[in-house]
């Protein structure tokens, strides 16, 4: 298992605990669509097109058909809206990003020998934010049944009562310490006072219908700088290759909260509680890509590219607090503060992402337009903690291999060229990553946008909606209830490009 590092201002102390669930493994696992206006509007279908900087993270061959030196940037805003229905309640939150979307630059060397087949080689390099998640969610309602004690109680159940009262926060596991922020808040008690006892039962009172709210904070991004090399045979056949530096940042903000209207007795039952947990994970990764280009005529083309698992290291910080209130003598409130200041920081652990292939096909109308379709394939059930020997995150690798399947994307886009306007719109979907359908559902995307040519200057804007339905357990453990979550991304992007 994983060791921990506490942060104190007294010094540190070394442990060994921890905990990971198959959403943070897929949320490194999947990237959302990003890159230039005119990539964006046309919902990314670049796979057999080319041309274009961001169609090398799609087709590293896609710099081969360049004819020129083209350096460009992409500007973004992005408004996310999520809708939350929690047994019957509905409620809604929003977050609204401006970020530098994408830049990045390639460059032509062409071989003038007509003897030569081999006339042409690319190089570039790119940089994209591959997935921005700043986001926020809020869900509240009333539920019928079940209490936030469910939690504490799986942790707890087993635990000798001398693990969770005699010892210091940071001497324990991490489900030691999931049990000792029941204990000590008063969410929980022993059934037997006794060192040795390991049953314990719940202070929360009976009868259903407790109001819970659930707030989840999320910001930080994860960004790819790609390295290409591309080349041409008789400007019939492209073939190229990126190595890409992928590096994350995220942090999680959670704070869910409970009360409830049910007779309370004094010392034994407790009438509300805050639950708060943050999470920081940073770290960095290596993946590779290649991919091929074959013009079948001069207007027909297809293509295939393979893009490898990417291999992150990654680091994780921790600390949580909770605070409940309790019926006392006389009726008076006694309240509890749990708070050890404590930043959990663990040692690091590898990721493996799935890798990718995607196929595709596109027809060009002359200067007139083009029409292209790509499919991608990736198996989300191969991601992977390491060590795999490891005993933790040997549990989780079945639970993902388990809960996560095989997925289809499929991106369609088309250019229609009036003069120096072009016109672009897109059509992307990609299936749900679970097996079950519901926990994370089906994805669909619809984008428009416009360029305009200025000559050696390009001007590109681009619109693209998204929407998504999720389903996720405000717990991985015990308490899994969750909202049914309807998430909306609209993003408007500006590109600015120069041919050198």
């Amino acid at each position: 298992m994983k060791k921990i590092l506490f942060l104190l201002i007294t010094g540190l102390t070394v442990s060994a605990s921890y905990s990971q669930e198959v959403s943070d493994a897929l949320r490194y696992a999947q990237d959302n669509l990003t890159g230039t206006a005119r990539f964006r509007a046309m919902s990314g279908a670049f796979g057999a097109v080319g041309g274009d900087i961001s169609s090398l993270s799609v087709n590293p061959a896609g710099s081969a058909i360049f004819n020129t030196n083209q350096v460009g940037v992409s500007f973004s805003n992005q408004n996310m809206k999520n809708n939350s229905n929690y047994f019957g309640t509905q409620t809604s939150d929003k977050e609204n990003s401006f970020i530098l979307n994408q830049a990045g630059g390639v460059f032509v060397f062409k071989d003038r020998n007509p003897n030569n087949g081999w006339n042409k080689i690319a190089i570039g390099a790119t940089y994209e934010n591959t997935n921005n998640f700043n986001n926020n969610v809020f869900s509240a309602g009333t539920n019928p049944t079940n209490s936030v004690d469910s939690y504490f109680l799986a942790f707890a159940n087993g635990l000798p009562l001398q693990d969770i009262d005699g010892l210091d926060y940071r001497d324990l596991f991490y489900n030691e310490q999931q049990a000792y922020m029941g204990y000590h808040g008063f969410v929980i008690d022993p059934v037997a006072n006794t060192p040795g006892n390991t049953e314990y039962i719940s202070n929360v009172p009976e009868g259903g219908n407790y109001y819970q709210e659930n707030e989840i904070y999320t910001r930080g991004y994860n960004s790819k700088v790609g390295f290409n090399i591309a080349t041409s045979y008789k400007d019939k056949l492209y073939f190229g290759a990126n190595l890409n530096v992928h590096v994350t940042d995220f942090r999680r903000s959670s704070s869910f909260y409970e009360d409830n209207n049910n007779a309370l007795q004094p010392y034994e039952t407790i009438s509300n509680l805050r639950f708060n947990n943050e999470l920081y994970t940073y770290g960095n990764g290596f993946s590779f890509q290649l991919g091929a280009i074959g013009k079948v005529t001069e207007a027909f083309r297809l293509g295939i590219a393979y893009e490898s698992n990417t291999w992150y290291e990654l680091y994780d910080e921790t600390s949580q607090s909770i605070y409940s209130t309790r019926q006392a003598d006389g009726g008076q409130p006694l309240n509890a503060n749990v708070n050890p200041n404590i930043v959990n920081v663990y040692d690091s652990y590898t990721l493996q992402t799935p890798d990718k292939w995607t196929f595709s096909a596109a027809y060009v109308f002359g200067k007139s337009g083009l029409l292209s379709v790509d499919y991608a394939v990736k198996n989300y059930g191969n991601t992977k903690f390491k060590p795999t020997n490891d005993s933790g995150f040997r549990g989780v690798n079945d639970d993902i291999s388990n809960t996560l399947t095989s997925t289809g994307e499929l991106r369609v886009g088309a250019e229609y060229k009036i003069k120096k306007l072009s016109l672009r719109g897109g059509y992307r979907f990609e299936g749900s990553p679970y097996k079950n359908g519901t926990t994370i559902g089906d994805l669909n995307s619809y984008s428009g946008g416009l360029g305009y040519s200025f000559g050696a200057t390009k001007l590109d804007l681009a619109y693209s909606y998204l929407e998504r339905k999720s389903n996720q357990g405000f717990f991985a453990t015990g308490f899994t209830d969750g909202a049914n979550i309807t998430s909306k991304l609209n993003n408007v992007t500006l590109t600015l490009l120069f041919e050198l």
